[in-house]
């Protein structure tokens, strides 16, 4: 299969597997993914949109608009907790993924992640921008402000990371996706409060989320002090470049955080992070297709070919593309644990498919 069959098959793939509602279902054959996300969600319609399949992205909008518009009184309630220091415990956040006809998801899996809240106002902004549809603003209104005040309380908050993975941290590629939520809200509807929020955010990051000279994978406050906790490299530390831009890629914390993304985690794909057990640790279709987008946003253009002809040669003979391969496992004793728990991994990933498309379209 060539890259353009596999475009084709991959825009085919995502609008078979989204609900009438708008949901797109994370992986249709991998039950434990049969819901819909809001931050996997985004970026499956943002690659939509760039496809020029902007109906499809709309009826992810949305989606997320009807699963989050009656929340008002819920998401005030919780920000009424914050404001007279009452706990408030993990489970009672909003959640991080619905089910497909938009509904609450009650099982047990980790649920309070921000990344999905500030991913969904970034990517609304990016299609209004696309399609100057600012009516879906005022449609729109009540999720949107209930997102920007959630997130605007509750930013610093430990929480689940983009991988449902150490709750009890802040993670920096979390951070990114609320800083790039506020800030094209802000920059969209000219609210300062929200770009000066956006700013302390990053300000944040480069106060307290880094080590040696790069940035980390989780930090963590401790007697009030914040400090690496996790000091290692993740690969979603590249969207603090791409596509949040909260850095470029010649600011030298930016420059080193992808050199050792480089050093540790890249085979000929990219892996998640150095101690990942995950199905073995194997090399994932949508990193390595964020490493080509950063590779070609920084003129690299060779590279950012050569992770993309990588992914196209993971694709099956229907086109399908998986959340990850086995080709260099960190921990290949975990393999088949994971196995016998859940299956083969997810085939297809709807999210791989949409990274694909946005890094094919980039290098054209």
């Amino acid at each position: 299969m060539n890259e353009q069959q596999l475009v084709e098959a991959s825009i085919q793939i995502i609008k078979l597997n989204q609900h009438p509602r708008g949901g797109y279902v994370a992986s249709p054959l991998f039950s434990p993914y049969s819901y819909s996300w809001l931050r996997d969600g985004t970026f499956i319609a943002n690659a939509m949109d760039v496809k020029g399949e902007r109906e499809s992205a709309e009826q992810f909008y949305r989606w997320v608009h009807k699963a989050l518009k009656d929340k008002r009184e819920y998401v005030n309630q919780l920000i009424h907790k914050h404001e007279h220091q009452i706990w408030i415990d993990r489970s009672e956040f909003l959640g991080t993924r619905y089910h497909l006809d938009g509904r609450d998801d009650h099982s047990e899996w980790g649920h309070f992640q921000l990344d999905g809240y500030g991913a969904w106002l970034w990517g609304l902004s990016e299609h209004i921008s696309l399609t100057g549809k600012r009516e879906l603003l005022d449609e729109f209104r009540d999720s949107v402000e209930l997102s920007i005040d959630y997130l605007m309380t509750f930013w610093h908050y430990p929480n689940f990371d983009c991988w449902e993975e150490y709750p009890d941290f802040v993670h920096p590629a979390t951070l990114a996706c609320v800083y790039g939520g506020l800030k094209a809200m802000g920059e969209l509807m000219e609210r300062p409060p929200l770009l000066e929020k956006a700013e302390s955010i990053r300000s944040f990051l480069i106060e307290h989320g880094t080590s040696d000279g790069h940035f980390v994978k989780s930090i963590q406050c401790l007697n009030e002090v914040w400090q690496p906790v996790l000091p290692g490299v993740d690969a979603s530390l590249l969207w603090l470049a791409f596509p949040f831009r909260l850095f470029s890629l010649s600011d030298p914390l930016m420059k080193k955080t992808v050199e050792l993304i480089e050093e540790k985690l890249l085979h000929e794909g990219i892996g998640r992070y150095e101690d990942d057990r995950y199905y073995g640790g194997g090399e994932w279709i949508l990193l390595t297709a964020w490493y080509g987008l950063v590779k070609a946003e920084n003129g690299e253009r060779e590279e950012a070919k050569r992770c993309l002809d990588w992914i196209v040669s993971k694709a099956d003979s229907l086109g399908r593309l998986p959340e990850q391969v086995q080709d260099s496992l960190r921990a290949p004793e975990a393999y088949s644990e994971w196995v016998t728990k859940w299956g083969e991994p997810a085939l297809p990933l709807l999210w791989s498919h949409a990274m694909f498309l946005v890094l094919s379209d980039k290098l054209k």
